[in-house]
C-alpha cells in the first residue's frame, strides 16, 4: 500500500466478533448492529452453488470452483498470447516486461503515475494496468504484449468483474467507494459508497457469484457487496480490528466453505465462514501476511508473507500449514500468481525492487529478477480458466 494514502483512526476497543450493517438501499430495512443480527445471506453455506448469479458460467465442481484453470487448461483464444510477465510499478510508475523462459526484462513501458496491478479482463482479451493516482487504465494486447491508449477510470487501485462479466469494478480506496463500468465502453454505470471501509482494496466473489467480499485495511473489517443490485449488504469487523496494515488479500475456499482473509499486523489468516456472516477462527502464517493464490490443483493456498520474507503453504480446504518457503537472505513477497502450468510462483518484491521465481515442487528459489522501483501486483499471462474476476488473474 503506498505509504501517503491516509489511515483512519477508529476509536473503538478491540472488538468481539461482530457484524456491523450498512443502510441499504430500500426495500431491505436496515438493522442496527448493536440489537439485531445481520440479514440473512443470499445463499445457505451447505450449499454454496445454489441459485448462482444469472448470467455466470455454470460452476463445474462444486468442490473446487476453480476446476476450470487447471494447470495447462488454457483457452484456445489465448493460445497465440505471448507468455510474458507484467510488472506494474507503483513508485517509477512503468510497467516492466518479463520473458518467463529466458528471465530477462523485454521491454518497459511508461504508464503514469502510480501503477498498482495488471488486471486481466473478463474475457481475457486484454490486460489493464491500474493508475489510482492518474485515474486511469492502460490496456496491453496479449497477443503483442504492447500497450494501448490510456482509458479514463475513478481511482482505479485494483479492479474486478461481475462473475456473470456484467460490469467491471474499479476499487477506488482512496475515495471509499466502488465505481461499477461497463467494460465494453468504459462508461459508468453507478457507485457504492462503502465509507465505513478505509482502504477498501481486494475482494473475492462466493461460489454462486452473488456475493463479494472486499477487504478494508485501515477498518480492520470487510464490506459484503450484493453483486447483483451494488449494495452494501453489512460489514463484518475482524476480531482485532488491526487499522494501519490490516485486511489484506482475501481468498474463497476451493469448496466455497470459507473466505481466507490475510491480515500484514495480525502475522496471519482470518477464516470468515462461506456466507460471509462471521469470522470463525485465526490461522497464523509469518509477519506481513499479504498475497493469496491456489496452486492449480486448488489443494494448496500459497500465502506470501510480505514483511517476514517468506511464503506459508497451506491446505486450501483445511488451512493446515503444510510448508515455509524462506526466500534467502530475506524479501518481501507482495503479489503475482501461479504459471499456467502449476510450476512455478511468480511474486513481487514490493521493497526491495525485484520479482521472485519460486518452484511450487519444492518452494527453492528458481530467481531473483531485478526490476523497478515498487513492484506490485504483477501479472503472468496466460492463464488457464474460462472467464476473469480481475485482480492479479482470479480465473475460475
Amino acid at each position: 500500500m503506498p505509504s501517503s494514502l491516509p489511515m483512519l483512526r477508529i476509536l473503538v476497543g478491540v472488538a468481539m466478533l461482530t457484524t456491523a450493517c450498512a443502510t441499504p438501499v430500500a426495500p431491505v430495512v436496515a438493522k442496527s448492529s448493536s440489537s439485531s443480527t445481520s440479514p440473512p445471506p443470499p445463499v445457505q453455506a451447505k450449499d454454496p452453488v445454489a441459485e448462482g448469479l444469472p448470467g455466470m458460467p455454470p460452476v463445474t465442481d462444486p468442490h473446487n470452483i476453480a476446476a476450470a484453470a487447471g494447470a495447462g487448461m488454457v483457452l484456445d483464444k489465448l493460445k497465440r498470447d505471448k507468455p510474458l510477465v507484467y510488472v506494474p510499478h507503483s513508485e517509477s510508475g512503468d510497467v516492466w516486461v518479463i520473458d518467463p523462459t529466458t528471465f530477462a526484462v523485454v521491454a518497459r513501458y511508461p504508464g503514469g503515475r502510480e501503477l498498482q496491478h495488471v488486471v486481466p479482463s473478463y474475457d481475457m482479451r486484454t490486460l489493464y494496468a491500474t493508475d489510482d493516482v492518474g485515474d486511469h487504465l492502460v490496456p496491453f494486447d496479449p497477443l503483442t504484449g504492447r500497450p494501448g491508449k490510456q482509458i479514463p477510470v475513478v481511482d482505479p487501485y485494483n479492479m474486478y468483474f461481475t462473475p456473470d462479466g456484467k460490469y467491471a469494478i474499479s476499487v477506488a480506496e482512496r475515495l471509499k467507494k466502488l465505481v461499477w463500468y461497463d467494460p465494453a465502453t468504459w462508461t459508468e454505470h453507478d457507485e457504492t459508497a462503502v465509507e465505513n471501509c478505509a482502504g477498501i482494496d481486494h475482494a473475492d466473489f462466493s461460489a454462486n457469484g452473488k456475493t463479494a467480499v472486499f477487504t478494508c485495511e485501515f477498518a480492520g473489517r470487510v464490506a459484503v457487496i450484493d453483486v447483483a443490485t451494488h449494495t452494501l449488504l453489512r460489514t463484518i469487523d475482524m476480531p482485532r480490528r488491526n487499522t494501519m496494515m490490516g485486511p489484506q488479500d482475501i481468498k474463497l475456499a476451493p469448496d466455497g466453505s470459507v473466505y481466507y482473509i490475510a491480515d500484514s499486523d495480525e502475522n496471519g489468516l482470518w477464516v470468515l465462514d462461506g456466507a460471509a456472516t462471521k469470522v470463525l477462527r485465526f490461522i497464523p502464517t509469518g509477519r506481513g501476511a499479504h498475497g493469496l493464490y491456489l496452486s492449480r490443483d486448488a489443494k494448496q493456498l500459497y500465502v506470501t508473507n510480505r514483511h517476514e520474507g517468506s511464503v506459508s503453504v497451506l491446505d486450501s480446504y483445511t488451512g493446515q500449514a503444510l510448508a515455509t518457503w524462506r526466500i534467502p537472505g530475506g524479501g518481501s513477497p507482495d503479489m503475482g500468481n501461479v504459471s499456467a502450468d502449476g510450476t512455478q510462483l511468480w511474486i513481487s518484491g514490493r521493497y526491495d525492487r525485484v520479482v521472485y521465481v519460486f518452484s511450487t515442487k519444492d518452494g527453492s528459489l528458481i530467481k531473483r529478477i531485478p526490476v523497478g522501483s515498487g513492484p506490485h501486483g504483477l501479472c503472468v499471462w496466460p492463464q488457464p480458466g474460462r472467464y476473469s474476476l480481475g485482480h492479479t488473474g482470479i480465473t475460475r
